[in-house]
């Protein structure tokens, strides 16, 4: 594989990743008036690390394996972590009573983070995790996100493991 498909491959994760905090501000956030919950907040911080991570990749252009490999790698363990939150969300929207998502240690912790205080109404915590408000194609946004991040992290192996 050559260094130009691994940097437009890197760059097209990046800007989906920055895409996807974009559309939850603006239209799912600012248009809808859905506020955040502490999983979808986690989830906002994986899809902008995931994004930072291959910009990075994309304009520094790794020309071995061994860069492509430890980009690929870091992409896919935010996008694990992200997939992992969605999880999580999923179960609580399935089981409410399983886990009580209001004012808990996770929305302190978030909410305390520098992101929530550098730009609050995109990073700060204030929804109900297991509250289903919206739905596209009969998924909810935490199993949207779910297959995003599941997405992300099959191309992040596919590019770790690729030999060419």
């Amino acid at each position: 594989m050559n260094r130009e498909t691994v940097r437009l491959i890197f760059l097209a994760i990046g800007i989906g990743s920055l895409a996807s905090i974009a559309f939850a501000a603006i239209y799912l956030q600012a248009m809808l008036h859905l506020l955040p919950c502490p999983m979808c907040v986690a989830q906002r911080i994986a899809y902008f690390a995931i994004g930072l991570v291959a910009l990075a990749a994309a304009v520094h252009g790794p020309e071995g394996p061994g860069g492509r490999r430890t980009y690929a790698g870091l992409v896919g363990l935010l996008a694990l972590a992200g997939l992992a939150s969605a999880g999580r969300q999923i179960w609580l929207t399935y089981f409410p009573g399983s886990f009580e998502c209001g004012i808990s240690p996770e929305e302190a912790f978030l909410n305390s983070l520098p992101l929530a205080q550098w730009w609050p109404a995109l990073f700060a915590a204030e929804g109900d995790c297991a509250e289903v408000k919206w739905r596209f194609l009969g998924l909810s946004i935490p199993e949207l996100s779910a297959i995003a991040f599941a997405a992300v992290l099959g191309v992040s192996i596919w590019l770790a493991l690729r030999r060419r």
